[in-house]
């Protein structure tokens, strides 16, 4: 499973997006995308978690999976 770092970086590119691009729909900094994608930032707040899975297109929890390993 990718790390929630990886994942948004994968989106994010695959849209052709910059950081920046990113950071404006999600309503955060481009450095914060950055620390995020880099896994320097791990512990999302929920409404910037749900931000970024509107921004991204992605299902409401998806990215949230990635957050918590899965139980074995």
């Amino acid at each position: 499973m990718p790390s929630l770092g990886d994942a948004i970086k994968e989106l994010r590119e695959r849209r052709g997006w910059t950081h920046r691009d990113l950071a404006a729909k999600a309503m955060v900094t481009a450095a914060y995308i950055a620390m995020i994608e880099s896994g320097e930032k791990q512990n999302l707040s929920m409404p910037v978690l749900r931000r970024l899975e509107r921004a991204l297109g992605t299902r409401r929890g998806e990215l949230e999976k990635l957050l918590r390993p899965p139980l074995a």
